[in-house]
C-alpha cells in the first residue's frame, strides 16, 4: 500500500467511498483530526488521519488494526465512541465529534479547574479506565489532549490503544517522543518497565494536578530532568489540591504497588472527595471549529489554538497567560459577549509607543539592541555557531546536571529578550553530579540494589564468583572499587557470591559406614546413610554407592546418601539325586541355578551326587552345582 498522501493534500478528499474529510480541527504527533460527512449514515463525525510514514510499516498496521478493533468495542459513556477505522493509503480513524474542544485547550486559554470540578472530570475519567482495565485494555497515554468534552461538559477519554500501535512501529514520532507522552508517564514508563492499569492512574494525578494549578508536577528543562525526577520521588499534591490532595499523593506514589490498586477504587475516592465539596460550577469549554470548508481542496489556514487536540504534542508549556480561575456558584446560562476591539487596538498602540522608546533609547546609547536566541537545550558547538550568526559572544559556565554533558540547560538573558550587551551567559551541562559508590559489600542483593538503584547506577548484568566468605547472593566485588566518584548513570559492575565452590565425593567405595562418614566429614560433607543392597561383589556391611556418585561434584556441606553392601543373595541347593538331566536342569532353573557335570552324560542317565549338598545356601547367580550322573547307563 503505498504511503504517499500527504495531510496537507487531504481536505475534500473521501475516504474508503464514504468520509468526506473537511477542514483540519487538530494535529499532532501520531496523526491529524479531520471534520469530515459520513456520507452513508449522514452524520458529522471527526476522523483522524495517522501519519502517511504509518502506511508502510507492517508492524504497526497490524497491531493498529487489532487495537483500533479493540478500541472500537469499548461502549462507555466517558470512552470517545470509534465508529470505524481503516486504510485508504493512510491508517485512519471515525470517531464521534465532540464540540466542547479538550481540557488541553481550556488549560492553554487560561482556564483552571477548581478542585470541585477536577473530581468530577477526575472521578469520570476513571470510571471510564475501570470498564476499559477489566476489559485488559491500558490508554498508556493519558493526558489532557485526550480529554474531550462534549457539547454539555461530559469528558470523554480518547485514544485507546493507539499509544500501543505506535510503540510497534518502527516509524519514529516527529517529536522523537517516547511511548506516552513525556510529561504524563509514570516512573516505570520513564524507566521502559511492564506496565499495568496502575501506571495510567498515575497519569491521570499528573492531569488533575495540572488542570486546577497549571503546571505540571516535576517540571524540568529537558525531557531527560524531568523523567530523572519522577522516577526518584513520589508526586506530592500541592496546597492548591485542596481535599484532593490525598487521592493526588496516593496515586502518585514511586511504586505501583502503593497506588490503589485498580481505576474502580480511585473513583470511588475522587467520588468520595466531591461529595464533600459545592456543586462544581459549569466548565467553561473552549469549543471547536467544525465549519464545513466551502473549498474543501483548498488548503484552510490554520485555527490557533488547536481545541480538537486528541494526541497533540504537550511538551510545550501552558500559555503564560494569567489563569482564570472558577468561582464556584450558580451561574445564569448565557452566550458569551462578542470580544471588543478596543482594547486590542490600546493594547497594539502601547506595544508600538514601547518598541518605539526602546529603538530610539538605543540610537542615543549609541548600541544596537539585539533579540537573543534560545540555546537552551542545543550542544555547546551548536549554541556557539547559533551566537555567531546573530553576532553575540557565549560565556560558557559548566554546571552539573542530570541532562546530557555539553548541552546548553539555562542561558541569561532568557531567549527573546532584547540586549544591547553582544554576550550572553550560557550554562552547559558537565553531567550529573558525581556521587560515590555505597559499600554493600557483604550485603544481600535485595538490599544493595535498594541503594544502587536509588542512586541510579547502571549495573547491567549481574557476575557470579564461587567465595568461602560470603553466603550465596550477597555482594563480594564492586568494579570500580567502594567510594569510587561517579555520575549517578554510570556502569558499574556488580559480582555476587555463589557460595563456597562445590567439593568432590571422595572415594568411599568398599569401606564401612563409619569409615565413609570420617571420610567425608573431611571434606565438609556430611553421610547420610540409604537403604541396604544386594551385592555379589562387594563384601556385606561395606559400601556399595553414594549420591552423588563418587568422584562428583557436590554442594558444600550438603549431604551424601551411602549405600551399605548387603551381602548377595543365598538361595536354598535343591534335592536333584535320582533325577534324569532334563529334569535336574527344571529344578535348579527354577531356584536361578545353574548346573555342570564332568564327562559325558550317558544314555538314561541320573543324578548319584551334587555338590553343594541338598540344603545348602549358597549365593544366587555366582554358584554353580556338580551333578555327578550313573555311569551304567541304566535307567531309574
Amino acid at each position: 500500500m503505498p504511503g504517499t498522501a500527504s495531510s496537507d493534500l487531504l481536505p475534500g478528499r473521501v475516504l474508503s467511498g464514504r468520509y468526506l474529510l473537511h477542514n483540519a480541527i487538530g494535529s499532532g504527533a501520531s496523526g491529524r483530526v479531520y471534520v469530515a460527512d459520513d456520507q452513508r449514515l449522514r452524520r458529522r463525525v471527526a476522523v483522524k488521519v495517522l501519519h502517511s510514514a504509518l502506511a508502510d510499516d507492517a508492524a504497526f498496521l497490524r497491531r493498529f488494526r487489532a487495537e483500533a478493533q479493540l478500541a472500537a468495542s469499548l461502549r462507555h459513556s466517558n470512552i470517545v465512541t470509534v465508529y470505524d477505522w481503516g486504510e485508504d493509503e493512510v491508517p485512519f480513524m471515525v470517531l464521534e465529534l465532540l464540540e466542547g474542544g479538550s481540557l488541553r485547550s481550556m488549560l492553554d486559554g487560561g482556564t483552571l479547574l477548581t478542585v470541585a470540578q477536577a473530581a468530577r472530570v477526575g472521578r469520570d475519567v476513571a470510571s471510564a479506565l475501570e470498564y476499559a482495565h477489566a476489559r485488559d485494555v491500558l490508554h498508556r497515554d493519558v493526558k489532557p489532549a485526550n480529554l474531550l468534552f462534549d457539547e454539555h461538559g461530559v469528558v470523554r477519554v480518547a485514544d485507546f490503544g493507539l499509544a500501543r500501535a505506535l510503540a510497534e512501529a518502527s516509524w519514529t514520532e516527529p517529536a522523537g517522543g517516547m511511548l506516552g507522552t513525556a510529561r504524563y508517564a509514570s516512573p516505570e514508563q520513564a524507566s521502559g518497565l511492564q506496565l499495568d492499569a496502575r501506571s495510567d492512574l498515575y497519569s491521570v494525578a499528573l492531569v488533575l494536578v495540572e488542570s486546577v494549578t497549571g503546571r505540571v508536577p516535576f517540571a524540568a528543562d529537558t525531557t531527560i530532568g524531568m523523567l530523572t525526577a519522577r522516577t526518584q520521588r513520589p508526586l506530592v499534591a500541592p496546597q492548591e489540591m485542596g481535599s484532593l490532595a490525598p487521592v493526588i499523593d496516593r496515586a502518585g506514589r514511586l511504586e505501583p504497588d502503593d497506588r490503589y490498586p485498580d481505576a474502580g477504587t480511585m473513583r470511588q475516592a475522587l467520588s468520595d472527595v466531591g461529595e464533600t465539596l459545592p456543586p462544581p460550577g459549569p466548565l467553561v469549554l473552549a469549543g471547536m471549529v467544525d465549519h464545513a470548508d466551502p473549498h474543501p481542496t483548498r488548503v484552510a489556514a490554520p485555527v490557533n489554538p488547536r481545541l480538537f487536540d486528541q494526541d497533540a504534542a504537550d511538551d510545550a508549556e501552558p500559555t503564560q497567560a494569567t489563569p482564570r480561575v472558577l468561582v464556584e456558584g450558580p451561574r445564569s446560562p448565557k452566550m458569551p459577549e462578542p470580544r471588543r476591539l478596543v482594547p486590542f487596538v490600546v493594547g497594539f498602540v502601547i506595544i508600538a509607543v514601547v518598541a518605539l522608546a526602546a529603538s530610539a533609547f538605543a540610537r542615543v546609547s549609541g548600541a544596537a539592541t539585539i533579540s537573543v536566541p534560545g540555546f537552551v537545550g542545543h550542544e555547546q558547538a551548536e549554541a556557539a555557531q547559533l551566537a555567531k550568526d546573530h553576532g553575540l559572544d557565549l560565556a560558557v559556565v559548566p554546571q552539573a546536571s542530570p541532562d546530557p554533558r555539553g548541552v546548553v540547560i539555562a542561558q541569561s538573558p532568557d531567549a527573546g529578550e532584547w540586549t544591547s550587551d553582544r554576550t550572553v551567559e550560557v550554562r552547559v551541562s558537565s553531567g550529573p553530579r558525581k556521587v560515590g559508590i555505597p559499600d554493600v559489600i557483604g550485603q544481600s542483593w535485595t538490599r544493595a540494589k535498594e541503594q544502587l538503584d536509588a542512586i541510579g547506577f547502571d549495573y547491567g548484568a549481574i557476575g557470579r564468583e564461587y567465595n568461602r566468605t560470603y553466603p550465596v547472593d550477597t555482594v563480594i566485588r564492586i568494579v570500580p572499587t567502594v567510594g569510587s566518584k561517579l555520575a549517578p548513570d554510570a556502569k558499574i559492575q556488580v559480582v555476587l557470591s555463589q557460595g563456597h565452590r562445590p567439593v568432590t565425593v571422595p572415594n568411599i567405595a568398599g569401606m564401612t559406614y563409619g569409615q565413609a562418614e570420617q571420610a567425608l566429614a573431611a571434606v565438609d560433607l556430611t553421610a547420610v546413610r540409604g537403604s541396604d543392597v544386594f551385592s555379589d561383589e562387594v563384601p556385606r556391611g561395606r559400601v556399595v554407592s553414594a549420591i552423588p556418585e563418587i568422584g562428583q561434584p557436590a554442594p558444600y556441606e550438603s549431604t551424601v546418601t551411602v549405600r551399605i553392601s548387603h551381602g548377595p543373595i543365598m538361595v536354598k541347593v535343591p534335592n536333584v539325586l535320582g533325577l534324569t538331566p532334563g529334569e535336574a536342569d527344571t529344578v535348579l532353573s527354577a531356584k536361578g541355578l545353574q548346573w555342570d557335570a564332568q564327562g559325558r552324560i550317558p544314555p538314561n542317565a541320573i543324578v548319584i551326587e551334587q555338590n553343594p549338598e541338598p540344603g545348602d545356601n549358597v549365593p544366587l547367580n555366582t554358584t554353580t552345582v556338580e551333578l555327578t550322573f550313573n555311569t551304567s547307563g541304566r535307567g531309574r
